[in-house]
């Protein structure tokens, strides 16, 4: 009977226990219902307005974007512009650049290469050829809240923060240019690849030419293990900038023919360092969007 009565009161307060956590009335969680959730702001790409620095001329030398909010988003009062050497999502590594406030449609946000060396602490004239900054917006509200990447939701890459539709704002990339002079042949390792042939830490084979301003990825797209060479991949490098573009191309029979539409980037032939990002068809699944191939020469 001890055993019972302790059972019936355990059991009793169990049920006690459950019902008091019930919520109800005012007590649901809040968000569950949408109105209660709050709005945020961010910016989207209107255009670029340069995205390379001219070594030769570093210190006038301007990159920027021009943006827009995004409409029925909270109104912005200012963005707030930083900078690192490379990429991170760390913000102890980032340097506050300026403040520009939000003027509307069409608002230009512009560095120069000096004002890039100060914010950095650096001589610019000591910039590397071949290396990139990025740039990271936080925008600033009316009501004083903040929007980053870091507080923006990515989904893995399909929401705000690096969706393909989404065309947001959030960093964009400048590039110290230096000349293409040719002989890139080598070896390669695979710093990123969106298309997914390669992992990162693999090595590839980059061929020179076949024109005098043009490498070879053959042997890189399509990776021979999934699928053969339709038509060789040829990247167009402009020689002032080392600016890249891959013109319209079927490269890979992978069951199906897998087609760059076009694609544009930059080679370095100063550091051997090749960034491109290719928007890639893969016949009857359709464009799989702008996908970026990452290589540094070993």
């Amino acid at each position: 009977m001890k055993k019972l009565l302790i059972i019936a009161i355990a059991l009793s307060s169990a049920l006690f226990t459950i019902n008091a956590c019930k919520k109800t009335g005012g007590n649901i969680n809040p968000l569950s219902n949408v109105k209660n959730l709050g709005i945020g702001s961010y910016l989207v790409l209107d255009s670029s307005i340069n995205l390379n620095f001219n070594l030769s001329q570093i210190t006038t030398s301007t990159v920027g974007i021009i943006v827009h909010q995004y409409p029925g988003s909270e109104e912005v009062s200012s963005v707030i512009l930083f900078a690192t050497l490379g990429a991170t999502y760390d913000t102890t590594q980032w340097h506050e650049v300026a403040t520009f406030p939000y003027t509307g449609a069409g608002t230009k946000l512009t560095v120069t290469g000096a004002q890039l060396g100060t914010a950095l602490g650096v001589d610019p004239t000591t910039f590397v050829p071949g290396s990139f900054y990025t740039f990271y917006t936080r925008v600033v509200t009316k009501s004083g809240k903040t929007y980053d990447v870091n507080n923006t939701g990515s989904n893995s890459g399909s929401g705000i923060n690096g969706g393909t539709y989404y065309y947001a704002a959030m960093s964009f990339t400048a590039y110290v240019t230096c000349p293409f002079t040719g002989n890139m042949a080598g070896t390669y390792k695979v710093i990123q690849d969106g298309w997914a042939d390669w992992s990162a830490g693999d090595l590839v084979q980059v061929l020179d030419g076949p024109g005098a301003n043009q490498i070879n990825l053959s042997e890189v797209y399509p990776n021979p293990a999934y699928g053969s060479v339709i038509n060789p991949l040829i990247v167009d490098i402009d020689p002032n900038t080392g600016a890249a573009t891959v013109p319209k191309v079927d490269f890979g029979n992978y069951g199906y023919t897998a087609t760059i539409t076009s694609g544009s980037g930059y080679v370095f032939s100063c550091v051997g360092y090749i960034t491109l990002a290719n928007d890639i068809v893969a016949g009857p699944y359709g464009d799989q969007g702008v996908l970026n191939l990452i290589l540094q020469k070993q």
